[in-house]
């Protein structure tokens, strides 16, 4: 098992708008959560996919990828992910060309398969129920694309080929992991909302990895929910911003990301109650000390290369302090 100095840590951004902010407020706050990352010296920066979510702010993925790299020094800004579904291999390569030659070997691009929507809201976008089904062969064009010139082929990604892009296969089942050991690609398990199946995918990308010029051994990143304050109880108040969106995403209800509250009773009934608990299995919530138990027991269960974090916690202060104590449990394992 590696310790936790050995394990770089990284953040997935939805950009989930709280209550009573504009969306303009919301991005500008990201922004800062961003450079606060980058100025602590996390790994990487990736920005979700979702379309009509009322509340989740993050639908433009690829341009908020280019502001967080323009605002930013150091960090790996990317995708997590695209979802490549609902869009043309051809336009995505572009766009992450377009980014890698505005911002050299600092740009991820995750893939994942999933609509990142509903199926009405699908098909607006013009997304084609069948094309999930060619995922890796859509891949497979994507790498093409973004990789050598070849004079023989007529549509080239310009920009695009001979890129420095890093594209990363994303997952929530068993697919996506089975399809990035074969293809030698890097993985990114979205434990934060299917925690169920972590455990299994990982063993399984690594038992079937086959090198590949891109990777010779197999590299995995876990994301985990957390919430880490001062103390205990202080991240459990502020846990219960998460709780409540999260009921409301299993009741149909908007996103926002509401004020934390003293008690959830009389919010959620035993059974809803169980199913966030459901929901947020790997959650990671607590004091520095807390966390730091906890992430080592996750890493001696569930080997990762690297840990990626949401962080949904509404008050943007507390949001950016959370950063700092990660980072210090981060720098000092022991204590």
């Amino acid at each position: 098992m590696k310790a936790l100095t050995d394990i770089p840590f990284s953040l997935l951004e939805l950009v989930s708008v709280p209550d009573g902010f504009t969306i303009r407020q919301t991005l500008a706050a990201m922004l800062d959560y961003a450079r606060a990352a980058d100025q602590l010296g996390y790994q990487r920066f990736w920005l979700a996919e979702h379309h009509n979510m009322e509340g989740i702010a993050s639908s433009a993925t690829a341009v908020l990828v280019g502001q967080v790299a323009a605002h930013t020094q150091q960090l790996r800004v990317g995708s997590g992910g695209i979802m490549l579904p609902n869009h043309p291999p051809l336009v995505v390569a572009e766009q992450f060309g377009t980014l890698d030659a505005l911002y050299p070997g600092r740009i991820d691009l995750g893939l994942g398969r999933a609509p990142g929507t509903d199926p009405i809201t699908s098909r607006a976008l013009h997304r084609d129920e069948q094309r999930a089904e060619h995922f890796p062969d859509e891949v497979a064009e994507l790498q093409s694309l973004l990789g050598e010139k070849n004079p023989a082929r007529r549509v080239q990604a310009y920009p695009g080929y001979d890129s420095q892009v890093a594209i990363w296969l994303l997952g929530s089942s068993l697919f996506s992991a089975r399809l990035a050991a074969q293809r030698g690609l890097p993985y990114a398990f979205a434990g934060h909302f299917a925690p169920r199946l972590a455990r299994e995918a990982l063993a399984l990308y690594r038992h079937h990895f086959q090198p590949s010029a891109l990777l010779s051994e197999p590299y995995a990143i876990l994301c985990l929910p957390l919430i880490i304050a001062d103390s205990d109880d202080e991240a459990r108040y502020l846990e219960t911003s998460s709780q409540q969106r999260v009921l409301s995403l299993l009741q149909g209800k908007p996103l926002y990301l509401p004020p934390p509250v003293d008690s959830m009773d009389g919010i959620w009934t035993p059974y809803s109650k169980a199913q966030v608990d459901d929901f947020l299995a790997l959650s990671v919530c607590g004091g520095p000390a807390s966390v730091r138990s906890k992430l080592q027991a996750l890493l001696s269960q569930m080997p990762a290369d690297e840990l990626m974090f949401t962080n949904d916690i509404y008050d943007r202060r507390q949001r950016i302090h959370a950063l700092e104590l990660l980072q210090a449990v981060k720098d000092n394992p022991a204590g």
